[in-house]
Formats: C-alpha cells, sequence, structure tokens
C-alpha cells in the first residue's frame, strides 16, 4: 500500500519521537518507523538501564570506601532481582511509546525501512512517500571482523543477562566497556578491559583517565593496553580470547566476551544509495542544517549523522534542530562546540571543552591547572581516594575553555563549566565572591579548582 506523508521518520528514540511530535503538532502528517522495539537506544540499551545498573553498582563502591569510617558488613548486588528493576523501567517504554504516537495521530510502522527513492521509502508491504524524511536510525555495534565475533556478546545484551558470568572480557578501551567493567566488578565478575592502542577513553584528558585507570585497578579490573582482538574461540569450557600484536599475542580465558568496542550509525541497512543520501564511513554526510547534502528531502539527526558525538542530549538537540529547519526554512545550524559527558564509572569522569592537546593543536595559549580534591572534606568524609581536576583557561582573555574532572558527582558539576564555556565566563566569575556556592557540596569545590587561577 502507498501513503503520502509531510515526514516520514525513520527511528523511535528520542530524537526521531521528538521530531515526530512536534511536526505532529504543527499539522503535518507524520508517520515513524522502526525496526526494533519503539523507544530507541537511550530508554532500552543505554543511558537510562545503564544508570539503574549503575547505580547499584555505585552503592557497594561507596559502601566499600567507607569501611573502616563506620560502615561494617559486606553489601552485594543480586543480579537478577537489578535486572528485574531495570526492567521496570524498560518494559512498559514500547507500548506507552507506541500509544502515544497513536494518540497524536501519528502513523506507526514496525520493520525495516529502505529507500524506494529519494522521496520514498519502503517497509514490508507498504510504501511511504515524504515531502521530508528525517533519519534518527541510531547506531550499532561497529562490525570486528575478526573469527568468532559471533561469539561475543553485544552491549545492547548485556543489559538483560539473566545471570552474570565469573569472568568477562570486554573487548575496547571506550565507555562502554569502562561503564560495564564497573558495573560487572561490583557485582563479583571478574573483569578485563581489552584496549587495542596504549591509551583508553581517547576522547578524555589522559591525566584524568590515568586516575581512573588506578581506580579500576583497584576495583579488580584488569585493563590490559596495546592488546587488539585478534580471534575468539569456544571450546568444551569457556571461550579463549585471544588479543595483541604479532609475535606477543595473549589469550584470556572467558565465560563471556562483550562487544565495547564502538558502535557505527546504522545507516547502511536503509541503502541510503537509492535514495540519493551521499554516506562516508561514518554515517550521513549533512550540511550544517543537518541536511543531506546529497538529497533536499532527507535530514538526519543523532548517531546517523558523522559530526555527532552520539549522545542522547546531543541527539535530543538535533531533533529541535531538523524541526526548526523543516518548520522554518533552515534558519538553525548545528553546534557541537560545547558538549560536557561523563563516564558512569566508581568514580566518575567527566569532560567539558578543550582537551590540551586539542588547544595545543588550534594554537590557543593556555593556562592548565589540575589539582587533587581527594583531602577535600566532600570526599574525605565519603572515603573517596580518587577526586581531582584539570582546568584550561585562555591566557589573554581568562575564559574557561575546558575542564576535565574526575570523582563523585563530577557528572553534575561539569554542567557548571559547560555553561561557564557557553557564555564565556573567566575563572574570576566562578569565585566565592562572585557566586557563593552551597555548602558543603562538589560544586563547592569548583573555588578551590579555580582558586590558583584568579588574579590576586
Amino acid at each position: 500500500m502507498e501513503r503520502e506523508y509531510d515526514v516520514v521518520v525513520i527511528g523511535t528514540g528520542n530524537a526521531g519521537s521528538d521530531i515526530a511530535w512536534h511536526c505532529r503538532k504543527a499539522g503535518m502528517q507524520v508517520a515513524i518507523v522502526d525496526s526494533r522495539d519503539y523507544g530507541g537506544t537511550c530508554a532500552l540499551w543505554g543511558c537510562v538501564p545503564k544508570k539503574v545498573l549503575a547505580g547499584a553498582a555505585e552503592v557497594v563502591s561507596r559502601a566499600h570506601d567507607q569501611l573502616g569510617n563506620g560502615i561494617r558488613g559486606a553489601i552485594a548486588i543480586d543480579w537478577p532481582e537489578l535486572i528485574a528493576f531495570e526492567q521496570t523501567f524498560t518494559d512498559p517504554v514500547p507500548r506507552q511509546k507506541e500509544e502515544r504516537f497513536r494518540g497524536a495521530g501519528i502513523h506507526t510502522y514496525h520493520g525495516l525501512a529502505r529507500f524506494a527513492g529519494p522521496d520514498r521509502v519502503a517497509v514490508g508491504d507498504d510504501t511511504l512517500t515524504g515531502r521530508y524524511i528525517v533519519i534518527a536510525a541510531g547506531a550499532h555495534p561497529r562490525p570486528l571482523n575478526v573469527p568468532g565475533e559471533d561469539l561475543m556478546t553485544s552491549s545492547d545484551d548485556f543489559f538483560y543477562l539473566e545471570a552474570l558470568p565469573e569472568r568477562i572480557v570486554f573487548v575496547g578501551g571506550g565507555y562502554i566497556s569502562f561503564e560495564f567493567a564497573h558495573i560487572a566488578a561490583a557485582a563479583g565478575s571478574a573483569v578485563t578491559i581489552l584496549q587495542r592502542s596504549g591509551r583508553a577513553l581517547k576522547e578524555f584528558d589522559p591525566d584524568i583517565v590515568d586516575r581512573l585507570l588506578l581506580a579500576s585497578g583497584e576495583a579488580g579490573i584488569d585493563v590490559q593496553m596495546n592488546m587488539p582482538l585478534v580471534s575468539v574461540e569456544k571450546n568444551a569450557a569457556d571461550l579463549r580470547v585471544r588479543a595483541g600484536r604479532d609475535g606477543e599475542e595473549k589469550t584470556f580465558g572467558a565465560d563471556m566476551a562483550v562487544h565495547g568496542a564502538g558502535r557505527v550509525s546504522a545507516v547502511g541497512e536503509l541503502d541510503p544509495a537509492a535514495g540519493n543520501v551521499e554516506t562516508d564511513r561514518r554515517g550521513i554526510v549533512v550540511d550544517e542544517h543537518l541536511r543531506s547534502v546529497s538529497n533536499p528531502a532527507v535530514y538526519v539527526a543523532g548517531d546517523a549523522n558523522p559530526g555527532s558525538p552520539q549522545l542522547t542530549p546531543v541527539a535530543v538537540m538535533d531533533a529541535h534542530i531538523v524541526v526548526d529547519n523543516i518548520l522554518g526554512g533552515n534558519a538553525r545550524v548545528a553546534d557541537y562546540s560545547v558538549v560536557p559527558s561523563a563516564v558512569f564509572t566508581n568514580p566518575p569522569i567527566a569532560s567539558v571543552g578543550l582537551t590540551e592537546e586539542a588547544a595545543k593543536e588550534k594554537g590557543i595559549p593556555y593556562v592548565a591547572n589540575a589539582g587533587d580534591l581527594s583531602g577535600r572534606f566532600t570526599n574525605r568524609s565519603i572515603g573517596q581516594k580518587h577526586a581531582g581536576y584539570k582546568l584550561l583557561i585562555d591566557e589573554d582573555s581568562r575564559r574557561i575553555l575546558g575542564a576535565h574532572l574526575i570523582g563523585p558527582h563530577v557528572e553534575e558539576v561539569i554542567n557548571i563549566f559547560a555553561l561557564a564555556i557557553k557564555h564565556g565566563l573567566t575563572v574570576d566569575d566562578l569565585t566565592l565572591d562572585a557566586i557563593p556556592w552551597a555548602y558543603p557540596s562538589s560544586t563547592y569545590d569548583i573555588i578551590h579548582m579555580v582558586y590558583p587561577l584568579v588574579r590576586k
């Protein structure tokens, strides 16, 4: 059956959903399509279930840090019970989402969408024609192209394991592996991370990452550097994960090997060439308005955009840009210059703005100030040994260029620095003379981060 719409949205995650709802609210005829359960990565295989699991791991970690400081006894994670709790968040999502779409008059389709022309997509026996087609299809695990790849567990599946294996190898040294590794270690598994190069979490400041590596080791996580995956084999008892450089390969025994080596845009299965949609190795090539450079009827939001940092808040921001441009004639452009990010390990790390490496590449004169906060009351009172910071400020204007943090609540504190960078604040604007931060709090510790940098 052929049907015509103003907007056809591919993907039901946060970006696709927002676009569909806002366009429908503006009076447009809207269809939305997904080949998986309605809800998208964040709600079903990302942020929401991850935070539930990470919250439990944080409780265990906090209790361990406080042993000998007035806290006695062991606390443990009941994995099946934790997963059952997690599913109270995820299980209702697909039905609720679809009911909301239908209640708003948005037509819902299930199945794989493929381009059947510049303004048409086929979904099973249906062909949907749209004045605009929006791709918000998310991402999937990056193909590793090694023998035994099919024996690995995807990061999506990790969220719904009925039982947690005794030994787990995580392949890849990015945020997915580190977050899952800290969760699994807190739940009692023996955990190994295999990072293909000599540097883990490359998007973050290396000095902050080094402190996280120390904390990870103390949590029982074995992080192996320069260990590119070679193969995964199965024998009668377990998996044998082989990794390393030629002549220096090692074999790691495991009950489970988890793919945490990055995700790529899920656009290839859409047959973009049939829609005259240009792609590169990272996704769909778009202009500053998030419109396909080769097909003006196609917009992109979220992970399918090669320039996206692949974070949920960025996908939502993309969605609002796409809606405004569809309704208002391409008036808005995408800006990813200030995007705070966090890794929910124990302790977490967070970053926004320039790293030292990036500042040097751009030729920006800067002053760096780094320090330890483990002795501060806020951290010492909860037994947290791994807390610190690095701030970068412009040498001339004294504006904040970057902030890199490790310790409790840094996923919240980093947003203060994001606002400061976005609005051109200087370090002098963050002192106690400027703002009497609530005390005691992790935000109050900003005063101690900026104090060495303020004008005396």
